[in-house]
């Protein structure tokens, strides 16, 4: 009997031939549908892996699979996955927009080893194998170490902050996310947003990187991003600073033209703040209890993964 936030038959049909297989050799994965329930679990309850239910196994082997599959991007292929079936099915808005949110940093987030993360089992004798579609898509390592700037974590008013930036898609959506220390600017992480985003093909041709438009608000209006915007061929939809105006006045003819500014486009923005919204519904993104950067980067896709398979 399922209970309530475990994977649906549909849902679970959707992520099965993706996962990584055993080579019938030594050693099996533990059942992936229960182990990602137990996952869901945590996500939204926020609870210590070690207060897992029984039902959901061993909690070591619970963690230990998130965090394996938050380093070796498990967890952003499966949501690449449901993107690009979305897309296929014209199921996906590329009216993109863009945002930001803090996120509070518990204690237990503080004070993570200085090691690199774990690697993707390989091939090698005694070390369970990888679905071919799963290993095409490991990207690079990520950093480990390097003390709390490192791990994604920052200075605020509020004490040590994670800052999560958002790309969504005009159904409430997310499309790329990435973490950043608390007291980072958003402007200075809207190309490795908007860089993050890559929708795959189900059949021939490069994945998709270029949304039709994209609405952001006044933290991103500077001259590097609508000229970085402008070389692409994106619309947007991105209000100017008043201070930048009285710059541009003041200098009269030699200020240059205004910068176009659709109105009914950029109230389309609320979509980034409602996908936001959706991803603090789950504690376990609402507050940040993950030490390591990339595992709690793999926290966020897991959420990101289940508002795409339930939309």
């Amino acid at each position: 009997m399922l209970s309530r936030g475990d994977l649906t038959d549909a849902e679970w049909a959707v992520l099965e031939p993706l996962l990584p297989v055993s080579n019938n050799r030594c050693g099996r994965w533990r059942d992936h549908r229960q182990v990602i329930n137990g996952i869901i679990h945590r996500l939204g309850t926020g609870v210590q892996w070690r207060e897992l239910p029984e039902r959901f196994g061993p909690w070591k082997t619970v963690h230990e699979r998130h965090v394996l599959w938050s380093a070796d991007g498990t967890w952003e292929m499966l949501l690449q996955h449901v993107q690009a079936t979305a897309d296929a099915d014209s199921d996906l808005d590329w009216n993109v927009n863009v945002d930001s949110t803090s996120v509070r940093a518990h204690q237990h987030a503080a004070g993570a080893p200085k090691k690199p993360p774990p690697t993707p089992p390989s091939s090698s004798k005694g070390a369970p194998q990888i679905s071919s579609r799963v290993r095409a898509h490991y990207p690079a390592a990520p950093a480990g170490g390097g003390g709390a700037p490192g791990e994604a974590l920052g200075r605020s008013r509020g004490g040590l902050t994670t800052k999560v930036h958002v790309a969504a898609e005009g159904r409430s959506r997310p499309l790329s996310l990435l973490i950043t220390p608390g007291q980072r600017a958003d402007c200075t992480q809207f190309e490795a947003v908007m860089d993050k985003i890559r929708v795959p093909r189900t059949g021939l041709g490069r994945p998709r990187r270029t949304p039709d438009s994209v609405g952001a608000d006044k933290a991103c209006s500077n001259r590097k991003i609508r000229a970085y915007l402008r070389k692409r061929g994106i619309r947007h939809a991105i209000p100017e600073k008043k201070d930048h105006k009285a710059v541009r006045l003041r200098r009269g003819s030699r200020g240059g033209r205004p910068p176009g500014f659709d109105k009914g486009r950029y109230k389309d923005r609320n979509t980034v703040e409602r996908a936001i919204g959706k991803l603090k519904q789950f504690r376990a993104v609402a507050t940040r209890y993950d030490k390591r950067g990339y595992v709690y980067l793999g926290t966020v896709t897991a959420a990101a993964l289940l508002i795409w398979l339930r939309s």
